[in-house]
């Protein structure tokens, strides 16, 4: 075995994940080459609603959430959907989300979350006090509308949990709402405003800056697909699609949806699974929006980009093969447009990204069972933007043999075997 190439340190994929770490690394001082296999950071980060979620602590897999799957996935463009070509095939991971919702699960899941989102907080920053970042991010305020008293009435423990996690917040009527966001249909009575909401500016011009300061300062980057990763007596061998190998001390795994086969190469089965993810991003001027805003009862967000209006949400569990379905994109669009009376919907671009995600909807965080030197940083579902410098700050800890700032035994790979 002849490797063509040796490094220090190598990460798998220019996605919000690779980049955040390739940055804490290298301010580590750690030499750094990236692995990408198509364009850098035009995975699922270049196209989600660039909100930084931190009070979203409230896990995916709630109890009672089974009761509501049913009326969900018999609308094809609703915001849960399963094509029937993929159904059988998503089974074994529904089952794992499903034991995932128990009131233990829950809470562990709840108590995790908290502490990662407060890490992710406190580290974003950090990144965001850099020069070369800092006028990526904004505070524009969130507003979580709901469609009637009931539904509003009813995402009140949601809400009461985030405030025990320190969550700061209003409820808000609809003279508020006028006030905070003009132009929005008369239903939307009652809603929740959170003034810490942060926005960025563009998901894929703020990953692309992070790559291209990474490599400005000295990182290299290297165009191939790893297709499995050895470990040969103290070296770990990464072998490419093309037959080349490069040979690096330390491996971070980031490569979104496309981790699982390597973290298989590596001695770890993990149920990761892939959420289809569409959107539109309208022209800038479409509508006069000051701020995120969340249609909780219809799971899907519009949010205010450099680079136009992004509307975007809900899931597809269809994997990576099957072709996009975009009559998703156009249902969000036809519902914005209702919630939105004056919202012009001309001239959009139409987007679908695989997110990676685990069922009880925490990330892959750790070292893997063959090698303590391959590191694991994948699966963060809608949270890998804002759990990014947080990922960031454990992987440099587990590579530099430091004690992390939270557990990551919650995260291991390990944790459905």
């Amino acid at each position: 075995m002849n490797p063509s190439a040796k490094c220090e340190v190598l990460v798998i994929g220019t996605g919000i994940i690779g980049a955040m770490s390739a940055l804490y690394l290298q301010n580590a001082g750690k030499s750094v080459t990236f692995l990408e296999r198509g364009e850098i950071a035009r995975g699922a980060s270049s196209g989600n609603a660039g909100i930084l979620a931190f009070p979203e602590i409230i896990p995916i897999p709630a109890p009672g959430i089974m009761r509501k799957a049913p009326r969900w996935l018999i609308d094809p463009l609703g915001p849960l959907s399963v094509p029937p070509a993929y159904a059988l095939k998503i089974a074994p991971w529904l089952w794992r989300f499903r034991k995932a919702s128990s009131p233990r699960r829950f809470r562990h899941g709840l108590n995790v979350q908290i502490s990662m989102m407060a890490l992710a907080a406190r580290e974003m920053q950090n990144v965001a006090a850099m020069p070369e970042l800092s006028h990526f991010i904004s505070n524009t305020g969130t507003l979580d509308l709901y469609d009637t008293r009931a539904s509003f009435d009813a995402a009140q423990k949601d809400w009461d949990e985030k405030e025990r996690a320190g969550v700061a917040f209003s409820r808000v009527s609809r003279q508020d709402i006028e006030q905070l966001q003009p132009g929005l249909a008369p239903q939307f009575q009652n809603a929740i405003f959170t003034p810490g909401g942060l926005q960025v500016a563009d998901p894929y011009e703020f990953t692309r800056a992070i790559v291209d300061l990474v490599i400005a300062r000295g990182a290299v980057l290297r165009k191939g697909e790893a297709s499995r990763i050895d470990t040969v007596g103290e070296s770990t061998i990464v072998a490419l699609t093309n037959g080349e190998k490069i040979d690096a001390d330390k491996v971070v795994i980031a490569c979104g949806a496309w981790s699982r086969p390597l973290a298989t190469s590596v001695g770890n089965t993990v149920p990761l699974e892939t959420e289809r993810g569409y959107n539109t991003t309208l022209p800038s001027g479409s509508f006069d929006l000051t701020r995120q805003l969340y249609f909780n009862d219809h799971a899907f967000v519009v949010t205010p980009l450099s680079s136009g209006i992004r509307v975007g949400g809900a899931v597809e569990l269809g994997g990576l093969d099957l072709p996009p379905n975009f009559r998703r994109s156009e249902a969000l669009l036809k519902k914005a447009s209702r919630f939105l009376p004056g919202l012009k919907t001309e001239g959009g671009r139409q987007w679908m990204g695989f997110r990676p995600s685990m069922p009880d909807c925490l990330p892959v965080i750790g070292r893997s069972r063959a090698s303590s030197d391959v590191i694991y940083a994948f699966g963060h579902g809608h949270l890998g933007l804002t759990q990014s410098a947080a990922t960031a700050k454990l992987v440099t800890q587990l590579i530099q043999g430091e004690d992390t700032a939270i557990p990551v035994d919650p995260f291991r790979a390990s944790r459905f075997s």
